[in-house]
């Protein structure tokens, strides 16, 4: 077997290893515990115990709507093509361009990530692969990440805004001058979502669909929780300030066992940062000590491909513990 046919097996190798791996990781990522929401209902009190015939019929009754706002909150979020859940991402990271900006600027860094690889002397083939992770992977996770950084300070203040909300509907308010007083009282993205709500109301449009795009822009389980417990509150009656106190409860012990999860992660977390970052000290080392024993990883093919197959699976193992040490609460 010729040199550059050993070459195209390894590299075809390390691209069903990719896939492979990309397989795992998706259906790992996919797959949810969906019974969660249902649980977390029951402690808000939307799904009680019942007492008596007329109180578990009602119970039921309540159960299946929200058996149905769960539904069409799932059914809402599987029916998007890819250009939908570009132009999703790009909301929920809270950016005001448009798709074909965001393609423009993808190719833009893909071509610079490529050039600026071919500018090494390396091998002409890792350009394609710096500009597909360029042009797809890197504005895909710079928009992953603006959406989490996004959501984490909507949910920071959620327990305290539902809290005034409570406050005002016992007071007497609507709730939708409950809604403006948390517009007016929050900083983005929490009053920019609630100045949206009474603003989209007094259009004239329905909470239920301003709920649901908001649910579009920031998919975090309190802000369905939040959405689910208002929209059933409003079609069967009830005491709707209880029912809001026990979400900011359920909320604030969620975010208390969060915190407690992230606290007793912290040392795996560390242990990861270290076991990650030793590849990357010796290879300085060894550039220091002896660069030309290390050199030979760059410049010789067979070296480029050890280097390919190292990363993926520094990929893969990075992934998998960050898998293992960040849970789901």
């Amino acid at each position: 077997m010729t040199e550059e046919a050993i070459i195209f097996v390894v590299i075809g190798s390390v691209a069903a290893m990719l896939i492979l791996g990309g397989m795992v990781i998706g259906a790992a990522m996919i797959i949810r515990p969906r019974v969660l929401l249902r649980q977390r209902m029951n402690q808000i009190g939307v799904i009680g115990d019942g007492g008596g015939g007329t109180t578990e019929r009602a119970d039921g009754r309540r159960q299946r709507r929200i058996q149905e706002k769960v539904k069409q909150l799932e059914h809402r979020g599987a029916k998007k093509s890819p250009l939908d859940v570009t132009r999703s991402d790009i909301m929920q990271a809270g950016l005001d361009v448009s798709v074909a900006t965001y393609f423009v600027i993808s190719t833009g860094v893909g071509v610079l990530g490529a050039f600026a690889y071919l500018l090494t002397g390396l091998q002409p083939l890792g350009a394609i692969a710096a500009l597909l992770i360029g042009g797809l992977l890197v504005p895909k996770l710079v928009l992953k990440s603006m959406a989490k950084s996004r959501q984490a300070k909507f949910t920071a203040s959620f327990a305290d805004a539902i809290d005034l909300i409570v406050r005002g509907i016992r007071s007497g308010l609507p709730i939708n001058e409950c809604f403006n007083i948390v517009a007016r009282e929050y900083d983005p993205p929490l009053g920019e979502e609630f100045r949206l709500l009474v603003e989209g109301q007094n259009l004239g449009m329905t909470l239920d669909d301003l709920m649901a795009r908001g649910i579009e822009r920031l998919p975090t389980a309190e802000y369905k929780f939040f959405a689910i417990v208002t929209q059933i509150q409003r079609q069967t009656g009830g005491n709707l300030a209880d029912t809001l106190s026990n979400l900011s409860t359920v909320l604030r012990e969620r975010k208390k066992m969060r915190d407690k999860a992230q606290a007793m992660a912290s040392e795996a977390k560390a242990s990861a940062m270290i076991i990650g970052s030793l590849p990357f000290a010796v290879a300085g080392l060894l550039s220091v000590v002896n660069p030309e024993y290390l050199m030979l990883l760059f410049t010789e093919t067979t070296g480029n491909i050890l280097l390919a197959i190292g990363a993926f699976w520094m990929t893969l193992g990075s992934l998998v513990m960050r898998k293992m040490i960040h849970f789901k609460v």
